[in-house]
């Protein structure tokens, strides 16, 4: 299991929380600093079964700047929003957690680190 954090969310910091009571092995990926290539990017969403929109942080001010609200959302824009992703790390959600049996989650919440807790069997 690896664990996609920024230290300074507090979601990251709940989600480490968890997992450490929980006893759960997981690496930790400081993924401002280690930042995911474009494949990487890719293979999280197919993990996730999601779209680079849908875990796009369009809130930032680097969206904005990109002005990514007025950006398509289909097959055509897929690459262009990877790539978004890959050379803004502080657009992507957080914290993603990639399970053992090939799936992922983004773990805002108890309940989906613990549904990642449970895909480790």
């Amino acid at each position: 299991m690896e664990i996609w954090i920024n230290p300074a969310c507090s979601k990251c910091r709940g989600a480490l929380s968890l997992l450490d009571a929980e006893g759960a092995e997981y690496t930790v990926r400081r993924y401002l600093e280690d930042v995911p290539t474009e494949d990487e990017i890719r293979d999280v969403l197919d993990r996730l079964g999601l779209e680079p929109w849908d875990i796009t942080r369009t809130q930032e001010a680097d969206a904005k700047e990109l002005g990514l609200k007025d950006w398509p959302r289909d097959a055509d824009a897929r690459d262009r929003w990877v790539r978004a992703l890959a050379e803004h790390p502080r657009l992507i959600q957080r914290p993603i957690i990639t399970a053992q049996d090939g799936t992922a989650v983004v773990g805002r919440s108890e309940e989906t680190v613990r549904d990642a807790l449970s895909r480790e069997g």
